[in-house]
């Protein structure tokens, strides 16, 4: 058979293919709600509107547009509902739905998960079904997926209708009750709920409902079956893609050279090409994984074994060659701090620093690592259903990122700049250890302590003054650790929308909130406000010195912050329980940093 035969042939099938899978799942949107209930089930928890939110990695200020008749969102009343708005996506090419995530605590079953947690906006048996854990051996801590099913409409129904919310029965509830409740007739909802006895109480039903302006949202008039004319584009486009992608095959296999970029696009494939190609960038061999390997480890990347979602990709659980790994699948457009990441990790290890075990550029970017069973801090610190960190954890937390980081600012050559320090990159293990994680932000640092970039990143709240320069240093990241230690202290986000249970006060963060009250005149009182309440006052004179070094720490002006070799060393002392620990005589040991405290 000729290559152009061979072309033709798969395209025809890839084509047949193409249009049986989308008849499995409809078409897709980009808006949807689900709704909250409130009920007397959830008195345990906090009830408030950043409880449900976080539920949903989500922040109360995203949720808010959709729940007008919210006028206070630190107090959720019983009974209650709480719209909470996400993207309607395909789930294994089968249903409609949106993926969140769950860290299983000790005495969690997936029927408290379902009833109290999400309230039942997913069920204990299709927790089940999309989670690796049986109902009888979830361990604990563990992240699950929780899925909450969704709808866009039917344009064979109506196309008036292109948003729906999700919305679990109560009891004595029926068609025409919701109906009402929506402003609508009963026959509407019986016809987008074909099949719905209306007689359980948690069935799920999907309701038309309006938008955040208070109008319906019509469906779009791209949303169509697929006819003779689409099968006709997509069999002409798939002829191409394969065309090119047989051409790029038997080049590479002509060349022995990288097959896998061909499936890249140009600008990914020269990014990697070119970087790859440069004296001194070498990767070790045997750290290459083919992706069907990594595929076969994660079940063809189900949602079974996804472990996390992040801002450049999806993280799933996969044993390799006998290792427990986390493998991190990123786009083609992510080439950048997939190069990042890989570049440093490569060159750089340590304890405290996740650990790389390969990487793979076929069919995409996905690099492998060591995989950390226990979270990370910000889920620690901020989840209502994780037991709190002691005190004697938080600092050994401390002390393991201040020496990884202290190892890539001063024992690395070229030395690194993390830039993207927080909470939510610094991973658990289950023995309460620390690791630094999430490279793809690193910059090197340049011969000038002090260098400028018009190209800003980082998280908001652990962003440093002098960013506004334009201003990068080593000392960023002590800024940014700093905040992480205000929040091993107070396990209080970076941003704080209610600092002070004041319902007219705007985001303040952590830092800003630290400097007032270190300011009063009764120190201890105002930080007692201030000092996580699950840590009790046994620990209060090491939380003060914790404080006076995150202080340091945070300095506005980058050249009176300490090193992080000085950060470790204070936090060694600190975790050495000694009571003579004093930061000033520390500072004094130190030119540049004394009085810092006073004269900040």
């Amino acid at each position: 058979m000729t290559a152009t035969k061979f072309v033709l042939v798969l395209a025809i099938l890839a084509t047949a293919f193409v249009v049986r899978q989308e008849a499995k799942c409809p078409k897709t949107c980009s808006l949807a709600l689900g709704s909250y209930y409130v009920s007397s089930s959830s008195l345990g928890t906090p009830l408030n509107l950043t409880y449900i939110a976080s539920l949903f990695q989500m922040t109360p200020e995203e949720i808010l547009p959709f729940n007008p008749e919210i006028k206070n969102k630190y107090y959720i009343k019983v009974g209650d509902r709480v719209n909470v708005n996400f993207s309607c996506d395909c789930i294994d090419n089968s249903f409609l739905g949106h993926t969140f995530q769950y860290i299983i605590q000790k005495g969690d079953t997936y029927e408290r998960v379902a009833k109290t947690y999400y309230a039942n906006l997913t069920s204990e048996n299709f927790l089940t079904k999309i989670n690796s854990y049986s109902r009888n051996s979830i361990p604990s801590p563990a992240t699950i997926n929780v899925t909450v099913n969704c709808s866009c409409g039917d344009p064979s129904i109506s196309k008036q209708y292109g948003l729906f919310v999700t919305y679990p029965l109560q009891a004595d509830e029926n068609s025409h009750s919701v109906a009402s409740a929506f402003n609508l007739s009963a026959a509407v909802v019986d016809k987008y709920n074909r099949g719905t006895s209306f007689s359980s109480a948690g069935d799920i039903v999907y309701v038309p409902t309006y938008d955040q302006n208070g109008s319906y949202h019509p469906l779009s008039s791209k949303r169509r079956k697929p006819g003779r004319a689409l099968i006709g584009i997509v069999l002409g486009v798939l002829a191409m893609l394969l065309s090119i992608g047989f051409f790029c095959y038997y080049m590479a296999n002509k060349r022995r050279k990288a097959d896998n970029l061909c499936l890249m696009s140009r600008k990914s494939k020269l990014s990697l090409g070119k970087v790859m190609a440069k004296p001194g960038y070498t990767i070790d061999k045997s750290v290459k994984f083919s992706y069907e390997e990594l595929s076969k480890a994660t079940h063809g990347f189900s949602m079974a074994n996804m472990i996390g979602k992040g801002g450049f990709g999806s993280v799933y659980y996969a044993e390799l060659r006998g290792e427990k790994a986390a493998i991190k699948k990123m786009g083609t457009k992510a080439s950048k701090e997939f190069l990042a990441e890989l570049k440093v990790l490569t060159n750089v290890h340590h304890l405290n620093l996740v650990k790389l075990i390969g990487y793979c550029i076929q069919r995409g970017l996905f690099l492998i690592y060591e995989y950390i069973d226990n979270g990370n801090l910000s889920q620690h610190l901020r989840s209502s259903v994780q037991p709190p960190l002691s005190w004697a954890n938080r600092v050994q937390i401390a002390l393991d990122s201040a020496r990884g980081l202290e190892y890539i600012h001063e024992h690395t050559l070229p030395v690194y700049i993390h830039r993207d320090i927080k909470s939510d990159n610094i991973l658990i293990d289950r023995n309460y250890h620390a690791k630094v994680a999430d490279f793809g932000l690193t910059k090197i640092k340049e011969a000038e302590s002090i260098f400028l970039s018009k190209n800003i990143v980082g998280t908001f709240g652990y962003i440093p003054p002098e960013y506004s320069r334009g201003e990068i240093s080593p000392k960023s990241d002590v800024y940014a650790f700093g905040v992480v230690l205000f929040e091993l202290i107070s396990a209080k986000p970076a941003i704080i929308t209610n600092p002070s249970c004041n319902l007219s006060s705007e985001a303040m963060g952590l830092v800003q909130l630290f400097d007032d009250a270190l300011g009063k005149t009764d120190l201890k009182e105002s930080l007692k406000e201030l000092i996580d309440p699950r840590l009790g006052d046994e620990c209060h004179d090491s939380m003060l010195k914790m404080i006076q070094l995150a202080k340091a720490c945070t300095h506005k002006e980058p050249h009176s912050r300490p090193s992080m070799r000085f950060v470790v060393v204070a936090l060694m002392t600190l975790s050495s329980a000694s009571e003579s620990w004093d930061i000033g005589n520390l500072f004094n040991n130190n030119p540049g940093i004394g009085n810092l405290i006073s004269s900040q």
